[in-house]
């Protein structure tokens, strides 16, 4: 027979069994850290308001506790040309830029920004990376550097602003420039002087005379940074239909995300490259016909096809560096002549 105290012995310790059970169940479990990136786009801040803050807003009211991306403006964390490097070593996570600005070690770097005449329109990257093979190569050349190419994207097409008229190629030879390192090398032979300087000097080196003209954006970014308040004319023939960048991520920090938080960014992303789409074609076309600061300007279509054929010399020169280089322009030169075999509104004339 059970005595009185085992039966008390046996039910105490059943209670404290019970209470401890209750008592686990009830203790909160610890909560994770919020993830928190740093991203540094090549833009400043008037700009930024339009290429990357309503993509990285959007992100971080979706994604809530779990993460926040902190955003930084051209060269606050580092200098634009230092991005690359600083990503991949981790001391920032994510960048938005083309690959030749932020000077990426990669056989495609060269065909960032504004690759002379690979683009008419902005709808031409898209179609290049996403049904021509080049997202492929993209992801397989920063995979090998430690960097994750996120996704690729249109910007505005480029053009002259300048503080005198261009009205000929004769008017562009000695004119110092501010513009992309491929875009530099490719316009020196008509006579331009190619001038890099950090992003927020350029205004101020504009009214000092330090530059004669950028050959940077279109006519959007002309008014919305403030060159068109420093320059004259706009020159409404361009070198490239549309400025060729991307968001990338440092591969570890990009890994070791959830997959649900990877597909936000890619989404988010997206949504950054839909509203460049429409925010720079209606603007270019907008203020080409209601803007009052700049006058335009343009080089007959006779003269500037020397400008257009020598692209094309300059395509067979970057083809001959690297297998890589080689297959990118082969791409490229099937996509324009299917676009010329394709007719209106594709090309024209």
């Amino acid at each position: 027979m059970t005595s009185r105290r085992d039966f008390i012995k046996s039910a105490g310790v059943a209670g404290l069994g019970a209470v401890a059970g209750t008592t686990a169940l009830a203790t909160p479990a610890i909560a994770q850290s919020k993830i928190k990136w740093r991203m540094q786009t090549y833009a400043g801040p008037a700009l930024a308001e339009h290429v990357i803050k309503p993509a990285i807003d959007s992100f971080n009211k979706i994604a809530g506790d779990e993460m926040e991306i902190e955003l930084f403006f051209a060269d606050q964390l580092v200098p634009t040309g230092e991005l690359f490097r600083a990503m991949q070593k981790g001391t920032i996570d994510a960048v938005q830029s083309d690959d030749d600005s932020m000077a990426s070690p990669t056989e495609v770097t060269v065909f960032g920004g504004y690759f002379p005449f690979a683009s008419r329109y902005s709808l031409d990257v898209p179609v290049l990376f996403n049904q021509y093979g080049l997202k492929e190569i993209w992801e397989e050349e920063y995979a090998k550097v430690g960097v994750k190419h996120i996704s690729a994207g249109a910007w505005d097409p480029c053009h002259f602003a300048t503080k005198d008229p261009i009205n000929s190629l004769e008017d562009l030879k000695g004119k110092r420039v501010f513009t992309f390192p491929t875009a530099g090398r490719f316009l020196s032979q008509f006579g331009v002087v190619p001038v890099t300087l950090p992003w927020e000097d350029i205004e101020v080196a504009v009214q000092s005379g330090e530059l004669d003209g950028i050959a940077w954006s279109g006519i959007t970014e002309d008014y919305t940074v403030g060159w068109a308040d420093v320059t004259n004319y706009f020159l409404t023939n361009n070198i490239s239909g549309a400025w060729a960048g991307s968001f990338f991520a440092n591969m570890d920090r990009y890994n070791e995300l959830p997959a649900h938080l990877q597909e936000l960014l890619r989404v988010c992303m997206d949504q950054s490259h839909y509203y460049r789409q429409w925010w720079y074609w209606g603007g270019e076309a907008n203020l080409r016909v209601h803007g009052d600061k700049m006058k335009l300007t343009t080089i007959p279509d006779d003269e500037w096809a020397q400008v257009e054929n020598a692209a094309v010399k300059f395509w067979d020169e970057i083809a001959e560096e690297s297998e890589t280089k080689a297959k990118v322009v082969k791409i490229i030169k099937q996509y324009n002549a299917d676009m010329v075999k394709a007719g209106r509104p594709y090309r024209y004339g």
